[in-house]
């Protein structure tokens, strides 16, 4: 019997049948290649795999396709206008926040999420945002430099 699960994915619905138990982060990325999540952990601690599920980021690689049922996904595959970059994007490359860039997607991820909601951070509001995604190069610095350069630009866009 197939388990179809209806999503919404960077503003395409789809159909996707795969096993209820199954992780979004695997289905990203091995069945509609969006590989800009990616597996760090497994366990929802590095943050490597970020999403937004409604506009609020969520850790893909511990979300199981069960709860997922007409659902709004965005990955960073979603936020690009054409060739335009997101300005949180754009910030990343201005500010050279990444290094190997594994994290990248997922700090930029809860970056968007976070000026969102909050379009001028203090630098201690991003530190907290950031919090729960880890950059193994160390990269942080550059990283809040990018956010709050992203914040000043005033012109973040909805993702």
């Amino acid at each position: 019997m197939p388990n179809v699960t209806k999503v919404r994915v960077n503003g395409v619905t789809r159909s996707i049948d795969a096993d209820p138990d199954r992780p979004l982060l695997g289905v990203l990325r091995d069945d509609l290649d969006l590989i800009g999540a990616k597996f760090g952990c497994g366990e929802g601690q590095c943050g490597a795999c970020t999403v937004l599920l409604a506009g609020t980021p969520v850790k893909s690689c511990r979300l199981k396709m069960s709860s997922l049922a007409d659902r709004e996904i965005t990955t960073v595959e979603g936020l690009a206008h054409g060739d335009a970059l997101h300005p949180v994007q754009q910030a990343f490359l201005d500010r050279d926040a990444l290094q190997c860039g594994y994290c990248t997607c997922g700090m930029i991820m809860c970056a968007v999420a976070l000026l969102n909601e909050n379009p001028h951070p203090t630098r201690d509001q991003v530190v907290e945002e950031m919090n729960g995604n880890v950059c193994r190069c160390g990269a942080y610095g550059r990283i809040v430099d990018a956010v709050l350069a992203a914040s000043n630009s005033g012109k973040k866009g909805k993702a």
